[in-house]
């Protein structure tokens, strides 16, 4: 009974956040009255062939929302945009968004934003991973603008947790908002090649050095997804004194060390969840209480005082208000997809994802 009036709760939420941003539940109910349903039909049928499109759809709407604002300005192809830059070269599911467009323009030509199509994708790429499903306030309109170098907003790779809370509350987004969302969405910057040297085997080519100087950050999003061995293993050899990350749980670390082996195959992909890693639920915050995450910005949500409190609190610890992982996700995706929204005569309605009209 308290987790269904949780739900209501979150519901109600929702729409408040949404009041005068233009955005609003059912936005498409009268002018295409399908969208959503053709939605999330596309995202289903992409995710029977391969389910990792849905941990990268949901981090294409966390990229998309950090730069210029939740746009759609993260699928526009050509020279220098978005797209192209380093935190976006391994994003999956530009391919599901514009089948949806296609969709959609035959039944409803030119009513439904690529913004909008990539918010229920995110929304409906958890619900596929037996997380929560929740109402996707729509009325977001197309940007025109992406550039690679806006990028830069996204946090950076071993960022202090201070830096991380500063970045998120320039978008109204607060400490739980932190902790819950970000992981499987972002990709964070370790900026340029020479903060490289020292993090990786210097067997790893230059090029790919380049390819992976952006990593995902820590959370809750994190429930769900893999890492490859390329973007951790730096923890298991040499990290201080010789020896491993000392955060990482003793007993944890042979078991990484032979599914990634010091000069075995970078790419090899590791769940970043140990044990759910194609569930979205809290597991991923147990995983951290016994030093079992996986990448180093994972970890520190633990190690951090200020965030360890709410990871204790979505693990329901004793002595303090608990907090339900599920209903608090989709309470802080619902304000993380206001971030900079266009509504009204502001941006466009794109005939295509991959082009400004």
């Amino acid at each position: 009974m308290k987790g269904f009036l949780a739900m209501i709760l979150m519901f109600a939420m929702a729409a408040a956040l949404v009041q005068g941003q233009g955005t609003r539940v059912g936005f498409y109910k009268r002018t295409c009255p399908r969208a959503e349903s053709i939605v999330r039909s596309t995202v289903q049928s992409h995710f029977r062939s391969n389910p990792a499109i849905a941990p990268g759809l949901l981090r294409m709407h966390f990229h998309d929302c950090f730069v210029q604002g939740c746009d759609a300005s993260i699928l526009i192809d050509g020279a220098d945009t978005e797209k192209t830059a380093p935190p976006n070269l391994l994003l999956r599911g530009y391919d599901v968004i514009d089948d949806a467009k296609t969709q959609l323009e035959t039944a409803c030509p030119g009513v439904v934003s690529c913004a909008d199509i990539l918010a229920l994708a995110a929304r409906d790429s958890v619900v596929l991973t037996r997380g929560i499903n929740w109402q996707v306030p729509t009325g977001r309109r197309d940007g025109r603008v992406s550039l690679a170098s806006d990028t830069s907003n996204l946090p950076g790779f071993r960022e202090s947790i201070d830096s991380q809370k500063q970045k998120f509350s320039n978008f109204g987004l607060n400490t739980q908002d932190l902790v819950a969302l970000v992981g499987k969405p972002f990709y964070l910057a370790l900026c340029f090649t020479s903060m490289f040297k020292g993090f990786y085997p210097v067997n790893i080519p230059l090029v790919l050095s380049l390819s992976i100087l952006f990593f995902p950050l820590t959370a809750g999003g994190h429930t769900i997804g893999t890492s490859a061995c390329q973007f951790f293993s730096y923890r298991l050899y040499n990290f201080t004194n010789g020896g491993p990350d000392p955060t990482i749980n003793p007993a944890f670390v042979p078991q990484l060390q032979a599914l990634c082996p010091q000069k075995g195959d970078g790419s090899r992909r590791i769940d970043l969840d140990t044990g759910s890693g194609n569930r979205f639920d809290a597991s991923f915050f147990t995983n951290l209480r016994n030093g079992r995450g996986i990448l180093e910005s994972d970890q520190k949500l633990w190690t951090d005082a200020s965030t360890r409190a709410f990871v204790q609190r979505f693990l329901g610890a004793r002595g303090l208000p608990p907090l339900n992982f599920n209903v608090e996700f989709a309470r802080s995706m619902v304000k993380m997809s206001n971030i900079g929204v266009k509504t009204g005569t502001n941006g466009e309605i794109r005939r295509i994802c991959s082009a400004v009209n």
